[in-house]
């Protein structure tokens, strides 16, 4: 055993060298936008031998972006009930339902019959194809755009979902859209000048989680799931000794306004892998601070969630192509914590339809068949590590996640980078 959690933690820790490109240099012509953010020119990039003075920024492509992504002419109108009939069904509104775990958690609620499903995406048509790929029956979903790298998008939607629900209220409400870019030199911004990583996955849904408080608090049985990862809780494998280590600091960053040209959370330099792993802090102490402060009140419960290692999520699309081949083999047969798309949909959507999860300030995983990835308790079972199979159990997250002061401290150093005012806040009575 001992064996191998010691292949686990090295092969692990070797995935911090995939955080750089591969030995190669890439160059590229640029992507060039005319005035309303069309391509016109397509990037081709080739390769050639490099030394080992090479800058990182010399060898990653390039790519020049719209200063906005979320343009005047992207606001979406205003959806119509009209015909579609939600009957007794819930409300559940889930973000990121293009790809991925949102898209397998949204066909997996979609066919329970209990649930009818907002899929909240940046491409609305892309949602409404793949929603027919993945057989999702007619009249169980809808398709909303949401754009979380802009605070504007987030509360167009918003505006469009209160239109289109009229008055009935939202029961549940995945915050699962996430970006991940450990191999960029140089940060990318959001529209309000986040970084992205961070201004998508936590600032976004920080806002967004905010503006439906109320209305969800109408609901019975109503539940907020945020979903959390091993490598954002240092008391595990993945995220205690796979370099770097998620570490908020002082929140330095987030002092300074957490705006261009700060990209990270600390005020340190830009670490594309650790920005993630922070985001998922911050989403992990989002989900404690919204349980103190209006659980009591509203009766909404708040939860997190890590799937397992979807090892061949689109996530890893920045990691080096060795990686990509090597990484998915090593979890299924070497750790056991290997989960398919599949599967990881369906534990999501577990946490908002069964019974069972219905507790609310809990941190959910699976003891699945994993060997080595996770913490072990004193029974000698693993626990976090989210292999497939298994059960649902309230797993354990590091005291750095818990830290009630530093969550704190973030949640209202959040309020004032989303710009929020009274009017934005959650008019339930919040515990002291």
């Amino acid at each position: 055993m001992v064996r191998f959690i010691f292949v686990a933690a090295a092969f692990l820790a070797s995935s911090a060298a995939a955080f750089a490109p591969a030995a190669s240099q890439v160059r590229t012509q640029r992507f060039t936008f005319s005035e309303n953010n069309h391509v016109q020119q397509i990037a081709t990039p080739y390769f050639t031998a490099t030394s080992t003075t090479t800058s990182l920024a010399d060898m990653l492509t390039q790519t020049e972006l719209p200063e906005k992504i979320y343009l005047p002419e992207d606001k979406e109108s205003a959806k119509v009930l009209g015909g579609l009939k939600i009957g007794t069904r819930k409300l559940t509104v889930i973000t990121g339902a293009s790809s991925g775990l949102g898209l397998n958690c949204a066909a997996a609620l979609s066919k329970t019959g209990r649930h009818f499903v907002v899929m909240a995406c940046r491409d609305v048509e892309k949602g409404k194809a793949v929603a027919k790929e993945m057989n999702m029956p007619e009249n169980s979903y809808v398709v909303m755009k949401l754009e979380l790298g802009s605070l504007q998008s987030v509360r167009d939607f918003v505006f469009n979902l209160k239109a289109f629900k009229s008055a009935r209220p939202v029961n549940n409400l995945i915050c699962n859209a996430a970006v991940y870019k450990p191999t960029d030199p140089e940060p990318a911004w959001t529209d309000d000048g986040f970084e992205q990583s961070m201004g998508i996955n936590h600032f976004g849904h920080f806002l967004l989680v905010n503006l439906l408080v109320d209305d969800m608090s109408k609901s019975k049985d109503a539940r907020v799931c945020i979903v959390g990862s091993i490598t954002g809780n240092t008391n595990t494998v993945g995220g205690g000794l796979v370099y770097p280590q998620a570490d908020l600091g002082n929140l330095q960053g987030f002092e300074k306004g957490a705006k261009q040209p700060i990209a990270m959370a600390d005020g340190k330099p830009f670490f594309g892998a650790k920005a993630y792993k922070d985001s998922k802090v911050c989403n992990m102490m989002t989900v404690s601070e919204l349980h103190r402060r209006y659980h009591e009140s509203t009766g909404i419960s708040f939860s997190s969630m890590y799937p397992g290692c979807i090892a061949e999520t689109a996530l890893f699309r920045e990691k080096r192509p060795w990686f990509r081949k090597a990484f998915p083999w090593f979890m299924k047969y070497v750790t056991g914590g290997y989960v398919g798309m599949e599967e990881a949909g369906q534990r999501l959507a577990q946490v908002v339809d069964d019974p069972q999860c219905a507790k609310s300030d809990v941190y959910w995983s699976w003891n699945g068949g994993a060997q080595t990835v996770g913490r072990w308790a004193e029974d000698g079972k693993p626990r976090g590590a989210g292999g497939s199979g298994g059960e649902i159990f309230e797993n354990a997250q590091s005291d750095a996640v818990r830290d009630r002061k530093t969550a704190m401290k973030m949640w209202e150093l959040s309020v004032k980078a989303c710009g929020m005012t009274e009017r934005d806040l959650p008019k339930a009575k919040m515990s002291p």
